[in-house]
């Protein structure tokens, strides 16, 4: 047993000030109350941990090497750099993917993440054959979840097709699962690894109207009796939106909504391009869209239409996507000004109840993407659920006085991680170690995609 004293601790409800919170043996919950006790840890100033709802790990090798545009050629857009990312996908082996993947978890843990929606697609081999082990990289990317300390959803994707009625290509061979039934067996061999592991959920996902035949993209929805959280890629690029239309005869989110019965355990991954039916009509279903910033704004998707999706009382949450970077900071406060800048005004996360633009934001972010991870929560804190927060430094000079209204904004919309002074999972305090980034070099010396 463990006691921590939180000299200001950010509740669901508000600040609260000296809040004593009591641990078992594993880091859960037993005990939350302000009275006196003796205490093994002193924490002056601590926000919960942030959620990451959408995770491609491998592609954290490429971060940053995206950026070398040659002078006369086609434009540089989503479709080259999937190319260049399905390049690096088809070089890497178990260990090395477990590798890069214990790297980025480190990394998120530093910048305050305490858990992650891996959104797996990297199945079988260089070959395309199945492994032995048919969830072989899955449970790589479990274990390197556990190895970094992060808590993890792994999300075996379903991807089954090139494109609209198209074929698969053979840069996408290592993703493929043919039928719905090749990859429910995914699922369930998915669910025993990780049921096998603490730090461990288990979720489903199709990977993009685009990539599986509509039939099954219903089947595997029924096939979801118990409501794991369900992903899905929609409507990122407009060129997915015309030939969704052309194909199929309606939007892509327009088809979700008319064949699926999305509720609070759907989360659509960047749905960028809607209009104005489709947001009403999403926000009412409860489903939640993960936005990904930095990810869309890199690779030049679109900014999506929160404010007017917001005055339905829409659900969202945040995800580093592609890792070209990896503060939540910089991802909430991006998601913010792309607001401002095309509404001109400045009161994206303000609501009825509150003007506390980084309270209400992080409410969002923070609830949904629980949901995202499987966890209906309805408090930060809760007995017995594990103890997961960040320390902030609380003698940074623009934090240092500053009253408590001002305090989160002024760690959103002015600082980075710097101010991050630990990230702790059940109390423990998570850190990197020399030999996690020794193996992360191994392997970028070998497979030369950062030349």
């Amino acid at each position: 047993m463990s006691v921590y004293k939180f000299n200001s601790i950010l509740f669901d409800s508000g600040w609260k000030d000296n809040i004593y919170i009591t641990t078992n043996s594993n880091g859960n919950i037993e005990a939350i109350d302000d009275i006196q006790k003796n205490t093994d840890f002193t924490i002056d100033l601590a926000i919960p941990g942030f959620q990451n709802a959408h995770s491609h790990a491998f592609q954290y090798a490429m971060a940053g090497i995206a950026e070398y545009h040659p002078i006369n050629k086609q434009a540089d857009n989503f479709w080259s750099w999937r190319n260049a990312m399905y390049n690096l996908a088809l070089n890497l082996n178990p260990d090395e993917m477990e590798a890069i993947a214990t790297m980025l978890y480190s990394e998120m843990l530093k910048n305050g993440y305490t858990n992650v929606a891996e959104f797996h697609y990297l199945h079988h081999d260089k070959n395309g054959n199945k492994y032995n082990n048919i969830a072989e990289m899955g449970e790589r990317l479990i274990s390197a979840a556990k190895n970094a300390g992060i808590n993890i959803t792994l999300i075996p994707i379903f991807y089954q097709m090139g494109g609209f009625n198209t074929p698969p290509f053979e840069q996408q061979k290592r993703f493929i699962n043919k039928s719905s039934d090749e990859y429910f067996n995914l699922i369930e061999k998915s669910k025993q690894i990780a049921n096998a592991n603490d730090n461990a959920e288990i979720g489903i996902g199709i990977h993009s109207l685009r990539a599986v035949n509509k039939n099954e993209i219903i089947e595997t929805d029924e096939y979801n009796i118990k409501k794991m959280p369900f992903h899905i890629h929609v409507s990122e690029q407009l060129i997915e939106v015309e030939d969704c239309i052309k194909k199929w005869g309606a939007r892509p989110v327009e088809w979700l909504l008319e064949n699926l019965n999305l509720r609070d355990h759907h989360h659509l991954v960047h749905a960028t391009h809607l209009n104005s039916n489709e947001i009403k009509n999403l926000a009412k279903s409860n489903a939640n869209v993960v936005i990904c910033p930095i990810t869309e704004g890199n690779l030049g998707d679109g900014i999506f239409p929160l404010t007017e999706y917001q005055k339905h009382n829409g659900n969202w949450s945040i995800g580093s996507d592609s890792h070209v970077n990896l503060s939540p900071l910089e991802e909430i406060r991006l998601l913010d000004y792309g607001q401002r800048l095309t509404t001109h005004n400045r009161n994206t996360f303000t609501n009825k109840s509150s003007g506390n633009s980084s309270l209400n934001s992080f409410k969002q972010m923070w609830f949904n993407g629980k949901k995202a991870m499987g966890s209906n929560r309805k408090n930060y804190f809760e007995m017995g659920q594990s103890l997961d927060f960040i320390e902030i430094n609380s003698n940074h000079h623009l934090i240092y006085k500053t009253g408590k209204n001002h305090i989160l904004n002024t760690i959103i919309y002015s600082l980075d991680s710097k101010v991050i002074k630990e990230t702790y999972i059940g109390g423990k305090r998570q850190k990197n170690s020399k030999s996690i980034k020794q193996n992360f070099k191994d392997v970028i010396d070998k497979i030369r995609v950062r030349l």
